[in-house]
């Protein structure tokens, strides 16, 4: 027989006592016996061996680049961006311009006054030396321009604006609708000049005073424009989809010549009808078309040939066909008035207004959607309004339910064209169509 060693006869004796304690105080102490081991071993476990670290002190001369270091390395050029409350002393003191004459020249000069217009996330940058002094500086002022102040010589400087070098970028939006048009393109973070062009393009279709319903949704694809990656305008819309209710409503940009162009489906058909559905973009209607009204002012039924939309004093008015001015001036209880003469007969009439555009006179030519006037409350008018009449061979017709007739499709001559421009246009609101990524939620 093996004879045992010193560890195993320390265990055999452990574990005799327990067995004995067990005995008399019930299985509870045995069952600790592993508890026990545990313990032991880690108790009897060897001691771990460190060695010695060797300390050592390394010092290298590390070469740190200036912020965009030019020339020499003795100019520098920096770049800040505006935040909210920001003033012009602050912006010059994070640039570190430390050139008191160029300090008198931003304060005091009258072509700086567009750096005095500071707006939150747009960028200053400045090219200076190592003492502060300034050798330009720029400002993207929002307007397409950049201000450029330079240094001339000594402590004589001048500043002008540029044209900027945009570069163009395609940017896409969706959203439904919870309460109003606005109110989801803001939630969808959509600018309000593409809303604004987006209600205009569907508004021979929809009218947004009336038709919209919760849940309808839409689409848009439209132009941006960026100088050094900051957005600095948004141009057109390019293709926009409109969901209102079972309806489905699409457009697409197309030139039909340099310079000039206009909206179609991408079948080719025009969106722009030869009359607009309302002369106001947003509003609401406060007395319908009828041959019975009960008259505010009057205190009597009298016919209501016309519709009123009420808006705050102010809002543009605009024609909603092409025409000719009939009649501008002051009409009884219409107030300031505008008749438009349009083909084959018809009229159109615009009450209460509070003035007129400076291009309204007798015999002047106006475009569909030109600005003729603002909202007013001359006249008999309870509130600022707009009345609105629709005539048709000097028969008043009720504008919300008259047919409007279409403009004229794409040519034969122009399709193949007009097809190949706008397919990645119809591709792009088909796949957002069925993105939940660009759907507001």
């Amino acid at each position: 027989m093996t004879k045992p060693t010193d560890h195993q006869s320390r265990w055999r004796i452990l574990a005799e006592k327990v067995f004995n304690s067990g005995r008399r105080r019930g299985w509870a102490l045995v069952a600790a016996i592993p508890l026990f081991g545990v313990a032991a071993a880690f108790g009897i476990a060897p001691p771990t061996e460190t060695r010695p670290v060797e300390l050592r002190s390394v010092i290298e001369s590390i070469h740190l680049p200036t912020p965009q270091a030019i020339d020499d390395g003795q100019h520098f050029v920096r770049e800040e961006r505006v935040v909210r409350g920001d003033t012009v002393s602050a912006m010059l003191q994070r640039l570190d311009i430390r050139d008191q004459a160029a300090v008198e020249f931003i304060r005091n000069d009258r072509a700086m006054r567009p750096l005095h217009q500071l707006a939150p996330g747009r960028a200053v940058r400045a090219r200076t030396d190592i003492e502060g002094d300034l050798h330009w500086l720029e400002y993207a002022t929002g307007q397409g321009t950049v201000l450029r102040l330079e240094r001339v010589e000594g402590n004589r400087f001048s500043a002008a604006e540029h044209p900027l070098e945009l570069e163009r970028r395609i940017e896409m939006k969706s959203g439904e609708i919870r309460s109003s048009l606005f109110a989801a393109t803001d939630a969808a973070n959509l600018p309000d000049a593409i809303a604004t062009q987006m209600a205009e393009m569907f508004s021979s279709d929809i009218d947004f005073h009336r038709d919209l319903r919760r849940g309808d949704t839409f689409t848009v694809v439209y132009e941006s424009f960026y100088h050094r990656g900051e957005r600095v305008r948004v141009g057109r819309v390019v293709a926009a989809e409109f969901l209102n209710g079972r309806r489905v409503f699409q457009g697409v940009w197309f030139e039909t010549e340099p310079g000039q162009g206009s909206y179609y489906t991408p079948g080719g058909l025009s969106l722009r009808r030869a009359f607009l559905r309302s002369p106001l973009e947003f509003s609401r209607i406060t007395s319908g078309f009828s041959n019975a009204r009960y008259h505010p002012i009057l205190q009597e039924m009298r016919a209501h040939r016309g519709i009123d939309y009420a808006a705050p004093i102010g809002t543009p008015i605009k024609a909603v066909a092409n025409g000719t001015v009939d009649f501008v001036g002051r009409q009884g209880g219409y107030g300031n008035l505008v008749i438009l003469a349009h083909a084959n007969g018809v009229t159109t009439v615009y009450g209460h207004l509070n003035n007129f555009a400076p291009s309204i006179r007798k015999g002047a030519r106006v475009n569909q959607g030109d600005v003729i006037g603002t909202v007013g409350m001359t006249g008999l008018a309870t509130g600022p309004h707009l009345h609105f009449e629709f005539r048709i061979s000097g028969v008043h017709m009720d504008p919300l339910k008259v047919a409007m007739p279409e403009a004229q499709p794409i040519t034969n001559a122009l399709r193949p064209v007009f097809e190949q421009t706008t397919a990645q246009y119809s591709e792009q609101l088909r796949v957002l169509r069925g993105s939940n990524l660009a759907r507001l939620e």
